[in-house]
């Protein structure tokens, strides 16, 4: 018999080479396992994300009020945002994880002039279960420091969002998302391994492409 009689049925042959087959496996389970832990917290907060709006909203946990503070501002702090946040992280101990610029304080002058005010500056950091927000207005010489407290479902979608989890957690989390890539990937290789092109076609694997196509596709246009 031909040893060829069949080649063309079968897949590529990379796909069946058996010690490339072996590694292959071995690193989707040391990827597996490193990340299997992250594959359960992001799946299940992905979820509970996924139906935060609409009328069947699902709970996203709580956040509570824990004080509010006074700060005065020293006029060296008052020049940028960034002199702000280096002057809180050394005057009052907060690492200041986000900085942004919000619209315009309003109208100024006298008599509705069209004078705008500067935007405001809005700094932010803390943990996923404990925050700060600091909402300053440019030329006040205070600003009110907002703290809160997360619940535990609200404390780990903070997380899912990688907010409030530290440059430790944010490593980590690219960590996950490249094992999430390279899972998926070994994935459909081991998959693909001795199978042919009509199997490939009439499988699972295909119908899910299409599913995913036919709803990604129209979503982005």
């Amino acid at each position: 018999m031909n040893p060829n009689a069949n080649a063309g049925k079968r897949g590529p042959a990379i796909f069946s080479h058996h010690k490339t087959y072996r590694w292959i496996r071995q690193i989707h389970l040391w990827i597996g396992a490193w990340g299997a832990l992250a594959a359960v917290l992001y799946g299940s907060t992905g979820l509970v994300l996924n139906h935060r709006m609409g009328e069947n909203a699902w709970p996203q946990g709580d956040s509570r009020d824990a004080g509010a503070t006074t700060l005065q501002i020293p006029a060296e702090a008052r020049t940028s945002p960034e002199q702000l946040s280096l002057w809180l992280q050394q005057a009052q101990h907060l690492d200041v994880q986000s900085i942004r610029k919000g619209g315009p304080g309003g109208r100024g002058g006298e008599r509705g002039g069209d004078a705008r005010q500067p935007p405001k500056w809005n700094l932010s950091g803390g943990t996923a279960a404990d925050s700060w927000q600091l909402e300053y207005t440019p030329g006040s010489d205070s600003a009110e420091l907002k703290r809160n407290h997360q619940s535990f479902l609200a404390a780990i979608n903070r997380l899912h969002k990688t907010v409030g989890g530290g440059i430790g957690w944010r490593v980590l989390a690219d960590s996950f998302a490249i094992a999430m890539v390279l899972l998926g990937l070994s994935g459909i290789w081991m998959w693909a391994r001795g199978r042919s092109y009509r199997q490939m076609l009439l499988s699972v694997f295909c119908a899910s492409s299409a599913a995913f196509l036919l709803v990604v596709i129209p979503a982005l246009l």
